[in-house]
């Protein structure tokens, strides 16, 4: 196999604007061969656009039946990323998964089971780790370099998003839409980017305000407290009403602390560890020596793109993947015990408890404005199947 037939799977924004990337000739190796959606006016948009050489389909189904992809690009809404995921490994296709990788880590871990038993390629779209600066941080952080981790804070508050936003769609910041708000529609990428850097933290406090800057009935404002194996701890601040807002990631460790802000990356690097001089200082006041350093960092940020070719390379030349699928869970697992603990007011273990984050998210989507007769066999099943 010379090229890898993609389909993809829901033609929404990020549906089409991958589409588009693709048409364009940005994936080499990739070639766009089908589309569904069951939205007749974006079937109507993909025939007027894509042409003779894109087939077009009303369901995924029809898409396997006619042999016409090896892979399947999901972007439909969060719910079904898992059931379709699950689907295209059934027929033997290689699967890349828009963000999230779904809405509660049960039905991530049977997506990430079916994936493993199929033994094709599984990827996400985590694109932000083409990101040179991030790239640069987990290089430091797992080399040593930092030192051992000592704390994490992460203010990630310029989504702003107005209530104009919100209202453009019956679906969105709902729960049963959606399954969350800031942090399951704008943060998985600095909840991945978090965990990827400075690993998974051990337990986790939130307090989270739903809808207390928008007419919503999810979260907009959000400030968790993390505890890590070795002691660390670390806090992530986000919401969708700061204007304007930050985006500042701080991480100190025993040789000192880096900061990435303003698409810059500073490491103030001490001369000694810091329980080296501790140790052996006995001058009163003093610190150790400290060099700010602005540390060069390389390389083009792919973005989309990226992702799309690392993995289209993986299944043609059995490249390595740089998001593969089954760590999409691991973000998840945070954002999920974020949930839980502000729904039930206490501390919260990782990994979560699924049944009990399940049970929760279920009370919730029964009184979703976003009804169960719209999403019935679209989005999620809410009668107890899952």
């Amino acid at each position: 196999m010379d090229k890898v037939r993609i389909g993809i799977i829901g033609l929404g924004n990020m549906g089409t604007n991958h589409g588009k990337s693709l048409m364009r000739g940005d994936v080499p190796g990739g070639e766009l061969t089908a589309v569904c959606d069951t939205n007749p006016d974006r079937l109507k948009w993909a025939r007027e656009n894509f042409g003779d050489k894109v087939q077009v389909f009303e369901s995924s189904d029809a898409m396997y039946e006619a042999k016409a992809i090896d892979a399947a690009f999901i972007a439909t809404p969060h719910y079904d990323h898992p059931p379709q995921a699950i689907k295209a490994f059934s027929h033997g296709c290689n699967v890349l998964v828009e963000k999230p990788a779904g809405v509660y880590t049960k039905q991530v871990r049977e997506m990430n089971e079916a994936a493993l038993k199929s033994g094709k390629v599984f990827a996400i779209m985590y694109n932000q780790r083409t990101n040179p600066l991030y790239q640069k941080l987990r290089d430091l952080i797992k080399s040593g370099e930092l030192g051992e981790l000592r704390r994490t804070n992460w203010i990630i508050t310029n989504w702003y998003r107005s209530q104009s936003y919100y209202d453009s769609g019956g679906w969105r910041a709902t729960w049963a839409g959606e399954g969350g708000g800031v942090l399951l529609n704008q943060d998985p990428h600095q909840l991945d980017l978090w965990q990827w850097t400075c690993g998974m933290p051990t337990r986790v406090r939130a307090f989270m305000a739903f809808g207390k800057y928008h007419n919503i009935e999810v979260e907009d404002d959000v400030t968790a407290y993390v505890e890590y194996e070795n002691g660390a701890t670390g806090v992530f601040v986000t919401s969708t009403a700061d204007s304007p807002g930050t985006n500042r990631f701080e991480v100190t460790g025993d040789r000192g602390k880096i900061v990435i802000e303003d698409n810059k990356l500073t490491f103030w690097r001490l001369r000694v560890p810091e329980r080296q001089f501790n140790a052996e200082y006995k001058g009163g006041f003093g610190e150790p020596e400290c060099w700010k350093c602005e540390v060069p960092v390389n390389g083009e940020n792919t973005q989309h793109a990226g992702i799309m070719r690392n993995w289209v390379d993986a299944i043609l030349k059995g490249k390595e993947l740089l998001a593969p699928g089954v760590e999409g869970i691991n973000g998840l697992q945070i954002s999920n015990a974020m949930h839980l603990s502000a729904w039930t007011d206490s501390w919260i273990d990782i990994p979560v408890n699924e049944e009990l984050f399940y049970d929760k998210l279920m009370e919730r989507i029964k009184t979703s404005r976003f009804k169960k007769e719209v999403i019935a066999g679209k989005i999620l099943d809410v009668s107890g199947t899952h």
